[in-house]
């Protein structure tokens, strides 16, 4: 089974896919951040380093889909092959980051994996505002995105709106983090795991 995390940068992907791989036994599978050879240059010049950022990304993710199709374990994911696409890469475009043949030839490499690309059993939607997102950033310290124009965060918020209502197909959950502590505050943590066992197992009502 494939779980995977979706939401912004700040979101809490990283902390509840930590969380719920423990309370489930479930094997963890992060995104390349801190040993990423592309991101801390991309941060310092986003247009001169967006092409090889994505790719690279992309590269990471369609490798990952390829071991956990493979896997008899159940992986839960931080962050997805489809966030990376729909929403970091097109916004790179939009913002003229990516140039039209750079971003073509990206998503030619997208389409090409689609192939054999299937959907999570469930994504997980961590919905924030951009004011929470910030004080995460801020909170946990990164040199590198302490710069990040708060422009492209907010672009960023508006995609991933449009990709998880209107766009993704596949099963999923949205949960609203912006007033919810689940790291410290059990019944917040334990509130979404109601509802993956709801949505997963059929234990509780889905609509909790």
């Amino acid at each position: 089974m494939h779980i995977a995390i979706a939401g912004n940068i700040g979101s809490g992907k990283t902390t509840l896919t930590t969380m719920l791989s423990k309370h489930y036994g479930w094997v963890p599978r992060f995104e390349s951040v801190d040993y990423n050879p592309y991101l801390e240059d991309y941060y310092k010049d986003i247009p001169r380093w967006s092409f090889n950022l994505e790719v690279y990304f992309l590269k990471q993710r369609f490798r990952d889909l390829l071991e956990i199709s493979q896997s008899s374990q159940t992986i839960i994911q931080d962050r997805s092959i489809f966030e990376g696409v729909y929403v970091f890469a097109a916004n790179n475009k939009a913002m003229g980051n990516m140039d039209d043949r750079d971003f073509e030839a990206y998503m030619e490499l997208f389409e090409n994996m689609l192939t054999i690309v299937k959907y999570p059993d469930l994504m997980i939607y961590l919905q924030s505002s951009v004011s929470h997102l910030v004080a995460n950033i801020q909170k946990r310290g990164r040199d590198y995105e302490q710069t990040m124009p708060l422009e492209y965060l907010s672009n960023l918020n508006q995609r991933y709106e449009d990709f998880i209502f209107n766009k993704y197909k596949g099963k999923l959950m949205v949960v609203e983090v912006d007033n919810i502590d689940f790291q410290n505050n059990p019944k917040d943590f334990a509130a979404i795991t109601d509802k993956i066992d709801a949505h997963l197992f059929g234990l509780f009502p889905s609509d909790i």
